[in-house]
């Protein structure tokens, strides 16, 4: 390990390098290197970086270095595009605070009541993470005051603003004090970008890492089309490559539907994420993909906006992205950590310019391969391995994942192998168990009780 990326070279205190090393960041990443150091010395920073680029805990780091666990005041303010982001940089900053004594850290999201929210509030917290448009609500009733901010921190800028919320931005800055520090994370750099950081920052630093992906972490497929063939390809492809988490693309709420209908018809299970959907939907669609019961997530790429899906195998560009950057981060969320992932993408004559704008980007040649390799759709299908369990009780009825676990593994019950994860929201929740054991683990649960009551339990098909 060189010396120059170790994090025991930064000015952080001993608690904080004996917390990294338990949590086993051994080395910063590149982005870490190149903004942790002007960060700490209280530069405002522009970062570019694709999402599992280690961003989160740069910032992290950054805004829990000058934190006072002593006052009970909004120190640092994070806001983030979307409610499932805000959830996972809010559980990475809980993890990075351990060290740092008794830090309080609120999540202010919409989609869920308000109320909470305010009861949160009165007892004080040290860093808000937060969606515009609740923030903004929270700070025009007076409930969030930001008085006391060193920090902001703008997580996946481009998003926001591709989501509209800019005067939501633009009015929460203006409610903080002129002397904080700003620190603008970006996985790409448009003209909106360019506009926030003239407007609300001072003489800001910018850091850019590669957002080129390694050739042997992810192999690339471009595929020219008819235009008429597009969704049916896009079957082909799944029933050829058979992978057990696709991630598909496409351009709008329409296309997305369109295309769910076209695999479901072929039997390969298949659900839509677009902005269109109200919060418990979303929440549903999500727990599903990530629990395997369902093996396509058909996006817009504003609805996938920040999420981090482990162990993606193929991401499908149904219609490739107007900008070459968004296609890198698309194509960025299958091969994490290490794995190897897949991308291939559909090239409508039209789309010409855009294929020749990724190839620029990317410096090298793209890797066109022959439709007629594809095999015909056979309506084999996709089934998913796994199958969920909707039950109608969760946090607010004190259930735990533990009583789920234990109603569906009790005596002469299913093998504790054959769940898989469990999801508890406020009102409900999911539990995925192996398809071949469904029916039998819906029996069960409906036939016995969990916590000592009956609750009502539905199998959700995809």
């Amino acid at each position: 390990m060189t010396d120059a990326l170790a994090f025991a070279q930064l000015p952080l205190s001993a608690d904080l390098l004996a917390n990294l090393d338990a949590l086993g960041f051994a080395q910063m990443t590149p982005i870490q290197a190149a903004s942790l150091p002007l960060m700490l010395k209280g530069r405002d920073v522009i970062a570019q970086g694709k999402t599992g680029s280690g961003k989160t805990v740069a910032f992290g780091l950054a805004l829990l270095a000058p934190l006072n666990p002593r006052f009970f005041g909004c120190q640092a303010l994070v806001l983030c595009p979307t409610r499932e982001l805000a959830d996972q940089v809010a559980k990475s900053l809980r993890q990075l605070a351990r060290a740092a004594g008794n830090i309080k850290i609120l999540t202010l999201c919409g989609g869920v009541p308000i109320g909470p929210q305010i009861g949160s509030l009165e007892h004080g917290a040290h860093i808000i993470v937060g969606t515009p448009g609740r923030v903004q609500e929270h700070l025009r009733k007076g409930t969030l005051v930001v008085d006391g901010l060193n920090t902001l921190v703008l997580d996946e800028a481009d998003r926001m603003l591709d989501m509209g919320f800019y005067d939501s931005i633009a009015e929460i800055i203006n409610q903080t004090p002129s002397r904080r520090q700003t620190l603008l994370f970006s996985a790409t750099y448009p003209s909106g970008i360019q506009q926030l950081a003239a407007s609300f920052m001072r003489n800001p630093e910018q850091v850019q890492v590669a957002s080129q992906h390694d050739e042997q972490q992810i192999e690339q497929r471009f595929y020219e089309i008819d235009p008429r063939e597009r969704l049916p390809m896009v079957a082909r492809l799944l029933e050829k490559t058979r992978p057990s988490s696709c991630i598909a693309f496409c351009h709008t709420r329409q296309q997305c539907q369109e295309l769910v209908d076209v695999l479901r018809a072929q039997h390969i299970a298949a659900l839509a994420l677009h902005g269109d959907l109200e919060q418990r939907e979303r929440d549903e669609v999500l727990t599903l993909f990530a629990n395997r019961s369902c093996t396509v997530l058909v996006a817009t790429d504003v609805a996938a906006r920040g999420l981090d899906i482990a162990e993606l195998q193929l991401v499908i560009n149904v219609e490739l992205a107007r900008d070459p950057e968004v296609h890198v981060h698309r194509i960025g969320r299958s091969g994490r950590a290490g794995a190897t992932g897949l991308a291939f993408s559909l090239v409508a004559p039209a789309e010409g310019q855009r294929a020749q704008a990724i190839e620029e980007l990317q410096k090298r040649p793209l890797n066109w391969c022959d439709v007629a390799s594809l095999p015909a759709a056979s309506g084999a299908g996709l089934e998913p391995v796994m199958q969920t369990l909707c039950i109608a009780a969760g946090r607010k009825d004190k259930l735990r994942p533990g009583d789920i676990l234990g109603a569906l593994t009790g005596d002469a019950g299913l093998a504790g192998a054959q769940v898989g994860k469990i999801a508890i929201f406020n009102f409900q929740a999911y539990v995925a168990v192996e398809r071949s054991v469904a029916k039998q683990a819906l029996k069960r649960l409906t036939a016995g009780k969990i916590k000592g009551r009956n609750l009502k339990v539905r199998l959700l098909s995809v």
